[in-house]
């Protein structure tokens, strides 16, 4: 009987542990972080946030609408879903109180999202030039000038750019071969490879740079881009994903260019909508993107081309 009880309990802690891994740390996270606020908003009107009911989600949403735009509203929804779903509990999260008050919402409110803004080819330049008039050492610029031109030229996300390992590098003739090994729309980590090729000008080139990087650095295994401690020493410890948000908001700031609508983000978003400008399709610019469905990459290519092909070119006056 205690070898049964203790197979049972060594069987429920593997399925913990296989609940939690089903999702990426930084999206367990968010979820934590979002049931937190529902949960101060249930302690606050004496209401219960686990179990709770659709009733009072509802009521959350309608608080929440004054204030948050609606993609924020429906990742709350999925944060409570999700959280009720892994502590073994039920909630209706199709329930029409909550679909029919949502509907409501998004008809006074409207859906219109305001993304961060692109980092185009003017403001690349602008960012690398930057780097290179400052008073700081050789390796602090090759490192923050092979992350922005990197990040760029692969489409990457920040979280897929700061885990890249020298072990996914590969330099070949025609430039450089990386091994992303999981992403946000890959979590079981079936992996994928980008190829970006030598740029003509150097000094804006993803491949030299990194070359330099690597070579300064000496870094031979392990995390690619690390943090350096005072006195620009170099350590082993990876950078974090919201590193690469203050490395581009430092040098846009540096440069002259308002940073408020710029994020990590704007590398990828930037890559799709020049790619897009430069009249590359669809497929292409989703093989280095990783994109799922075409949905955002045919916004990013609209958004490029929006003058373009714009009717108003064919009139005269």
């Amino acid at each position: 009987m205690s070898e049964l009880t203790t197979d049972l309990k060594l069987l429920h802690e593997a399925t913990l542990n296989n609940l939690k891994s089903s999702k990426a740390n930084n999206t367990l996270r968010a979820y934590k972080s979002d049931f937190k606020d529902f949960g101060a908003f249930c302690a606050k009107h004496g209401l219960n946030s686990l179990p709770t009911e659709p009733k009072i989600v509802s009521l959350y949403i309608t608080h929440l609408s004054k204030n948050s735009k609606i993609s924020t509203l429906r990742r709350r929804l999925v944060s409570i879903s999700m959280v009720h779903k892994l502590k073994g509990h039920y909630l209706d999260s199709k329930h029409p109180i909550i679909v029919e008050n949502l509907m409501g919402i998004k008809r006074v409110k409207g859906s219109v999202q305001t993304g961060k803004k692109p980092l185009l080819i003017s403001h690349l330049k602008s960012i690398i030039n930057v780097i290179d008039e400052q008073r700081i050492t050789d390796i602090n610029k090759l490192r923050d000038k092979s992350i922005i031109l990197i990040g760029f030229g692969g489409g990457f996300r920040r979280t897929e750019l700061v885990s890249i390992d020298h072990e996914d590098l590969e330099f070949v003739n025609e430039g450089l071969k990386i091994t992303i090994k999981r992403s946000k729309t890959d979590q079981f980590g079936k992996g994928m490879l980008k190829g970006l090729p030598y740029f003509n000008d150097q000094n804006y080139c993803p491949v030299i740079n990194l070359k330099k990087w690597l070579d300064i650095s000496k870094i031979k295994t392990g995390p690619v881009f690390r943090k350096f401690s005072k006195g620009s020493v170099l350590t082993e410890k990876r950078l974090t994903d919201q590193s690469v948000v203050l490395i581009i908001k430092k040098y846009l700031n540096l440069a002259g260019i308002e940073n408020k609508n710029f994020a990590g983000h704007s590398l990828r978003s930037g890559f799709a909508t020049v790619a897009a400008e430069s009249g590359a399709d669809e497929r292409s610019i989703m093989a280095m993107t990783g994109h799922k469905t075409t949905q955002m990459v045919r916004r990013y290519i609209k958004e490029a081309n929006i003058f373009k092909n714009n009717a108003l070119n064919k009139i005269n006056i």
